[in-house]
């Protein structure tokens, strides 16, 4: 991928339904040039799509949180892995990461009222070795380039 590339996928990551010719003329290229790097860039599996991204008002999500969840791991052989089947079943969770440090586990959470975001902790809270659970609000997104709903 050279610098050509970059520049396409920047300007896709921004803007999805630029047309081949607004992409010739933003990276100096030819439209069939561009169209050719486009299609290398699916066949390659970097594109994997193009999405709009669209929310019901009955889906209309209120509530961005990051759960920051802590582990009593010392009597027991259980490690991120296996809670991180649990916790998938819990409706909210859109993603969920082992981290390093202070820690053990992240999750990132979307829910419409703060009854749900309760309702995920407590869901939580039933984990046994689940030692420490602190809640993160989002305030603000000023952006999101991973947005694929």
């Amino acid at each position: 991928m050279d610098q050509f590339d970059e520049k396409i996928l920047t300007l896709l990551k921004r803007d999805a339904r630029l047309s081949v010719s607004e992409l010739a003329n933003q990276v100096n290229l030819s439209r069939s040039a561009v169209t050719a790097r486009v299609k290398k860039l699916e066949k390659q599996g970097v594109i994997l799509g193009y999405h709009a991204n669209v929310v019901k008002p009955e889906q209309t999500v209120v509530i961005k949180a990051y759960l920051a969840l802590k582990f009593d791991t010392s009597s027991s052989t259980k490690h991120c892995e296996s809670y991180a089947a649990e916790i998938y079943q819990i409706e909210g969770v859109k993603w969920s990461h082992a981290i390093s440090g202070e820690t053990d586990m992240m999750l990132y959470v979307e829910t419409s009222t703060m009854e749900q975001l309760n309702n995920i902790r407590n869901q939580l809270h039933q984990i046994p070795e689940l030692f420490q659970l602190t809640t993160h609000t989002v305030l603000t997104e000023f952006f999101n380039t991973l947005r694929h709903d």
